[in-house]
């Protein structure tokens, strides 16, 4: 028994870390959205405003965070430029997700000419770097909401793919899906009623990582200058514009760059969160 009420309490514990760990970055999201949504409605100040009699002004009540180096409101910045950030990371991989389970499906169940055309495809993508790959695009195309959507997708599409294929490679050979096709259903059918809703749920876990992969991205972009152009405010073009006064002036940089390293860091904690629960209630299948 006593070993038993070991095992119990340690288990407790480990539930209540998880519970910390998981409410925690769901109460960051919670009110970094809020505050995302409504920040026209808000007291906020408007961040293409410069006050210059306060240039590179400290924290204070009259600017919770700060001004920049033109004198604009560092936290208005950061809740307009995080709206960019989240936009552009919920719609790229959500497309992503959409392009990759459209084509790993197909080549997870039909398998053969299809599947090496998918994988080499895939495998062309994968290698060109991420980050090299977008800048090219978007020199040529412009760097503008709808063109940073669209080619941060096609860098999320590789992963959903072969995540959408392994998933359908298992389940096609489960007895549901062998009962299915006796029966006489037809192969769409079986896609969408049968394997689609099973490999679904891990898809959209896995597709908070993939956000958090797009969030730093776009942040990376904007850092190296090809991202959206000002005056619209970015977290990565904060902290390239802050970053030659890095020593006297650390505010600039460091809490745009702290308020996109807490939002990567909820999303990934939920999303792993997420994953294992999932993962225990296949496995209990």
């Amino acid at each position: 028994m006593t070993a038993v009420s070991v095992q119990v309490a340690a288990s407790k514990k480990r539930n209540e870390g998880l519970n910390i760990g998981f409410w925690l970055p769901v109460a960051w999201m919670g009110i970094l959205l809020f505050t995302v949504a409504f920040a026209d409605v808000l007291p906020v100040r408007d961040p293409t405003i410069s006050d210059f009699t306060a240039l590179k002004a400290r924290p204070s009540l009259e600017f919770w965070l700060g001004t920049d180096v033109l004198g604009r409101d560092i936290f208005a910045r950061v809740i307009h430029g995080a709206r960019i950030s989240l936009t552009v990371g919920f719609f790229a991989p959500v497309f992503g997700m959409i392009i990759g389970l459209f084509f790993g499906m197909i080549a997870g169940y039909y398998r053969g000419k299809f599947e090496s055309v998918v994988i080499g495809i895939v495998d062309i993508i994968l290698a060109f770097p991420n980050i090299v790959l977008a800048m090219c695009i978007l020199f040529f195309a412009g760097a503008t909401m709808i063109n940073l959507i669209i080619v941060l997708s096609v860098t999320s599409i590789p992963a959903n793919t072969r995540i959408a294929r392994a998933s359908t490679m298992v389940f096609s050979s489960r007895d549901f899906v062998l009962a299915a096709r006796a029966q006489g259903s037809s192969d769409v059918r079986i896609l969408w009623y049968e394997i689609l809703p099973n490999i679904l749920l891990p898809q959209l876990a896995y597709i908070l990582s993939f956000m958090s992969i797009v969030i730093m991205i776009e942040g990376s972009l904007a850092f190296l200058g090809v991202g959206i152009p000002p005056p619209t405010p970015t977290l990565g073009g904060m902290i390239a514009q802050g970053f030659p006064d890095i020593n006297t002036d650390p505010h600039i940089t460091f809490l745009p760059a702290l308020f996109l390293f807490l939002t990567v860091l909820s999303l990934n904690l939920i999303g792993d969160h997420l994953r294992k629960k999932i993962t225990v209630r296949q496995s209990a299948l």
